[in-house]
């Protein structure tokens, strides 16, 4: 048998923590290919690049692991190393771990769920991984842990192809975790706001703010099992079909 082949990413750039975490807790589940953003990339969601070239270079930055730094996004990241490999196909890709959570429809903005997403595009199982830290000095102990249980269990079972996985981990002591629950996406938006400013020109300038707050008090969702100290494992797929509407809108005059 073919020694297992992990291709990794993240949206914080490759001399994060959270990387760093996310190669360590399975370096021993196989040959891993590193292909991360040379800068932070978070909040980039689905985007690719058209309008400018990529560069892409190996690093030692990651030792005897065989690794480059791209100047795209995250997805870019994930199309990269799959021209890379040619002939070959990654068994697994990981993306992470994440610093600061990606529950609910933070998965539309977050660049890494999406470089998982972009892998279950090409049919490759993915799992995307958030600790509930922003922090750049994020503790990633436990979350090394479960990374390696996880990404252990997706090697064994496997999951629906077209799929990839959610997972969060709440900032918490590991004494502290109540265990580990799937479950489905909450409903949650931004509320967006934007902070003017003026230059020293004078001359107006804005920093997107706000804040994201539920909009359900339902009890099965990655929102309140975050909340009350579970790691959630949320299955997602690409499909944005809202198939209910599908035989409604067929009876339109059009």
């Amino acid at each position: 048998m073919s020694e297992l082949l992990i291709l990794i990413t993240n949206d914080d750039g490759y001399n994060s923590k959270g990387i760093k975490a996310l190669i360590n807790a399975v370096k021993n589940l196989g040959k891993i290919l590193i292909i991360a953003p040379d800068s932070p990339q978070s909040g980039m969601g689905h985007a690719i690049s058209v309008n400018k070239p990529i560069r892409c270079y190996k690093t030692n930055f990651f030792g005897s692991v065989e690794a480059y730094c791209c100047t795209g996004t995250p997805v870019d990241c994930i199309k990269m190393g799959l021209y890379l490999l040619k002939d070959k196909k990654p068994d697994l890709i990981l993306s992470g771990i994440n610093h600061g959570s990606n529950v609910s429809t933070n998965i539309l903005y977050s660049g890494t769920m999406s470089a998982a997403v972009e892998g279950a595009l090409s049919g490759i199982p993915s799992v995307g991984y958030s600790l509930t830290d922003y922090s750049e000095n994020a503790d990633f102990q436990y979350s090394e842990k479960i990374v390696k249980t996880i990404s252990k269990k997706v090697i064994k079972e496997g999951f629906k192809k077209g799929t990839c996985l959610n997972v969060n981990i709440p900032n918490v002591k590991e004494n502290q975790i109540k265990g580990i629950k799937v479950c489905r996406q909450g409903r949650a938006f931004w509320d967006d706001t934007f902070d003017h400013r003026k230059d020293p020109l004078g001359k107006d300038y804005y920093w997107l703010t706000g804040s994201f707050s539920s909009k359900e008090q339902a009890l099965d969702t990655d929102i309140n099992y975050l909340e009350n100290n579970y790691v959630t494992i949320v299955p997602t797929q690409f499909d944005m079909t809202c198939h209910d509407s599908v035989d409604k809108l067929k009876n339109w005059e059009l």
